[in-house]
């Protein structure tokens, strides 16, 4: 039979469940900056939050499962396919971070984006890697099977100010010894400018302003006019006496 809990248990659970509510997210960010990866690559998660003194310690989680070790860093050397899936973190003063993605590829080529969404005006950086950085040649890009840049050396792809027209599906190709390989295929998006969104109190204050400015506009033409009128009647009228008085003696 269940038992209910006295009011005190209650009241301690809802505060505990505010105070975390309240606490922010903790980060985790990568070194070197991709998330995809190639077999043998290196890469090191940093988590990023606030440690109280008593406690330091990190909770690293792959795919919800707890990974060995409490250090602010988690280190994936010689990286294998069963690496991929999704990283988070937690601090003792900060909450379960967002997942991070990896996906490692068993390939001779990897298309490596610091983003893969992106905003209207953002820069697009794209990197052609190779496995164990083997020399690449005669290095191309392509959007939507489309060539987009060819070079001789392996070397970046930068878009300085994107569009929404750039967005697609890429994937770069060179040549690795005698042979002609290729990457695999990422979708790029860019997205447009947000608009933020208008309440409905501002937007009848924003009408309200407008009514009350074109009153006030047309009253101060309606008296501009007015005004002018008497200034016109006044001056007609001044210089019938001038000329009244010149013909008298």
């Amino acid at each position: 039979m269940c038992r209910l809990l006295p009011p005190v248990a209650l009241l301690l659970l809802t505060s505990a469940d505010t105070r975390a509510a309240d606490l922010p997210k903790a980060v985790v960010s990568l070194d070197p900056k991709w998330d995809r990866l190639l077999e043998k690559d290196n890469v090191t998660l940093q988590c990023r939050g606030a440690y109280p003194k008593e406690d330091n310690s990190t909770r690293w989680l792959h795919n919800g499962k707890p990974l060995p070790g409490q250090s602010s860093t988690y280190v994936i050397a010689d990286a294998r396919v069963k690496d991929s899936g999704n990283y988070s973190c937690q601090t003792a003063s900060f909450t379960l971070s967002d997942p991070v993605q990896l996906k490692v590829h068993a390939d001779w080529l990897v298309l490596q984006a610091a983003r893969w969404v992106l905003q209207e005006g953002e820069p697009l950086q794209l990197r052609c890697h190779s496995w164990k950085n083997i020399r690449v040649g005669k290095v191309q890009y392509f959007r939507n099977g489309r060539g987009q840049q060819f070079s001789h050396k392996n070397s970046e792809f930068h878009i300085q100010y994107t569009k929404r027209a750039h967005s697609g599906s890429y994937f770069c190709r060179g040549i690795i010894g005698k042979q002609n390989v290729s990457s695999e295929a990422v979708n790029v998006t860019v997205q447009g400018v947000a608009v933020p969104a208008v309440s409905p109190f501002l937007l009848l204050w924003q009408m309200a302003f407008c009514l009350v400015m074109g009153l006030l506009f047309a009253v101060d033409t309606r008296l501009y006019f007015s005004v002018q009128k008497e200034l016109r009647s006044s001056l007609r009228k001044k210089r019938n006496d001038k000329v009244t008085c010149g013909k008298n003696p």
